[in-house]
């Protein structure tokens, strides 16, 4: 449900769940990864399918050799990496980073991320707050 100024008046004190009917996405890395999210960003992406309107989380990876576009958007990430070596140049700095590492990318950075094996793949798990600004009608990507 969206609110507008005239919904004032609904704000109560009391919390309710909204329990939403999908609470679990099963096998997330076991299907396809999403065709048009993973083209336009160069790199296979798994989109986790549940009704958070806050948050967002993705799972990812980067073959062998492999950068991803620079791109920058309005919304916080956190990355977490699950498997891999790996380089992300953040604003011009470039962070080196490994299985366990967790990298931060700031709102409108210009950023791309680079797989620095030349043999075994790179995983992650991406966080984003991406929902709530596209509920709020800010969210902006830009590709370089």
């Amino acid at each position: 449900m969206k609110y507008s100024s005239k919904d004032v008046a609904k704000t109560t004190s009391k919390l309710k769940v909204q329990l939403p009917k999908k609470l679990v996405h099963k096998k997330v890395t076991k299907m396809k990864s999403h065709k048009n999210f993973s083209k336009e960003r160069k790199h296979p992406v798994h989109i986790v399918n549940l009704p958070s309107k806050t948050i967002s989380m993705t799972i990812g990876g980067l073959e062998p050799a492999q950068t991803t576009n620079l791109h920058r958007h309005t919304y916080e990430t956190i990355i977490y990496v699950l498997k891999g070596k790996g380089e992300t140049t953040i604003e011009g700095k470039k962070v080196r980073w490994e299985a366990g590492d967790a990298i931060y990318v700031p709102v409108w950075a210009w950023h791309c991320h680079q797989n620095l094996s030349k043999t075994e793949s790179a995983e992650y798990i991406a966080v984003e707050s991406a929902p709530l600004l596209q509920n709020l009608g800010v969210a902006l990507r830009e590709e370089s």
